[in-house]
């Protein structure tokens, strides 16, 4: 059985009290191998699970860590048990095993009990998709801010897993009159200092988005452009791009945290224009609950730039995933400008004269994807790259027309101004 030792849980006590990372994060072991394990349930296919194991993939190499092998099992739906059947979760661990495999990372969040009962089987630790995204950002947090947003959807996940924590302690029993035994006395330990800490962690949000919204207020009757979209689609080199600034863009998932807002003048006509954290399908409910705050310059802005990887071949999926997210934080009605970006490096693949198997979206030339979304989309777009800034000047007249038109409805009387 992979179970904490005395020392390891003892340790991480410790480091609840220093607020500190409560869980082994694969960032700090750059060379870890590990395997993936996905589930394609009745009705969906196999390709999509494929692609679903991908992002994974990628986000385990965000977090240094390389998928070295993938399991899938197709099940109605997930073991509530141990995620996929005893006979797959049995040749995972025999993998494992000989391979000299460091972590088995899960395309879903497991339950408490499923984390429980695969732990038993594994020679190695686990991950689910959730816990591997909670570390990314753990790493990746910078400001104060940040890091107390992801401190609290850490602390939120822990909470009801602290069970197999102090399982080596479980049999040990306390003096005459005592209640259970010295692991239930710790866990209850372990879920006090977690829930005082939760308690903490939401009293310094709510001083901190007591700050920003003065700060937003004080920013006056400016108009205000949100860029959003799937995470790793290239919003913050357009932001640079943009607006001449400096924002961190890496080729990584989850680059950018922490919402940045930067003055940009157009032809004497001056705007924000804000940076915010990407999307992800299956993006943890904590991270939605305490990136909230984070994303009230989405909810605040009075125009949407949806920048989408037109090179990825899920990017219609992606789309509809931050249309939903969108929703989820209430500014699913805004005014949205879709931007079409990096078709420096889309594909296709071109059918022989002689095929006639029905085409797909893969099969498409750029011009031909271009007629089809120019055609069906109901909101205004372009289609551009912002590494080789091909289209670029599209682009800023066309969001100069926009914020135009929004700044000259607020002041109707400052037509000087253009």
């Amino acid at each position: 059985m992979f179970a904490p030792s005395a020392s390891e849980a003892l340790n991480s006590i410790r480091i609840l009290e220093e607020n500190k990372h409560i869980a082994s994060s694969p960032a700090s072991a750059p060379c870890e191998r590990a395997v993936l394990v996905a589930v394609v349930r009745d009705g969906q296919e196999p390709r999509q699970v494929e692609e679903f194991l991908d992002e994974l993939d990628f986000l385990a190499e965000t977090a240094d860590i390389r998928a070295v092998c993938r399991f899938t099992q197709r099940l109605p739906q997930p073991s509530s048990r141990i995620y996929v059947g005893p006979g797959k979760l049995e040749e995972i661990a025999d993998y494992c095993r000989e391979n000299g495999i460091d972590v088995v990372i899960f395309d879903d969040e497991l339950s408490p009990s499923q984390t429980r009962n695969i732990e038993k089987a594994m020679p190695c630790r686990i991950l689910d998709r959730t816990r591997l995204i909670l570390d990314i950002f753990m790493s990746r947090a910078q400001t104060a801010y940040a890091k107390t947003q992801v401190q609290l959807a850490n602390y939120e996940y822990m909470l009801p897993r602290l069970s197999g924590l102090w399982t080596h302690l479980e049999r040990q029993r306390g003096g005459t009159g005592t209640r259970g035994g010295a692991g239930e006395r710790e866990i209850e330990t372990d879920r006090r200092i977690i829930r005082g800490r939760i308690a903490k962690l939401k009293e310094d949000l709510k001083k901190i988005d007591r700050q920003m919204a003065v700060q937003r207020s004080n920013r006056g009757q400016l108009v205000r452009v949100a860029l959003v979209g799937y995470t790793n689609v290239g919003k913050s080199t357009l932001m640079n791009l943009i607006s001449k600034s400096e924002v961190f863009a890496e080729n990584k998932l989850f680059a950018t945290l922490d919402t940045t807002v930067r003055k940009v003048v157009f032809d004497n006509l001056p705007f924000l224009l804000s940076d915010t954290v990407g999307f992800i399908r299956k993006l943890p409910t904590e991270l939605i609950e305490s990136f909230k705050s984070t994303l009230d310059e989405v909810r605040e802005a009075d125009l949407l730039v949806h920048v989408v990887d037109i090179s990825h071949p899920q990017f219609e999926e992606q789309i509809d995933v931050v249309k939903r997210t969108l929703q989820e934080i209430g500014a699913g009605d805004k005014p949205v400008y879709l931007v079409f970006n990096k078709i420096d490096a889309y594909t296709y693949i071109k059918k022989d004269d002689d095929d006639l198997t029905p085409s797909t979206r893969e099969n498409l030339s750029l011009d031909d994807l271009k007629r089809s979304w120019i055609a069906r989309a109901n909101t205004p777009c372009i289609f551009l790259s912002a590494r080789t800034k091909a289209n670029i000047e599209k682009f800023r007249t066309d969001l100069y027309g926009m914020v135009r038109e929004i700044h000259a409805g607020r002041y109707p009387f400052n037509d000087f101004l253009y």
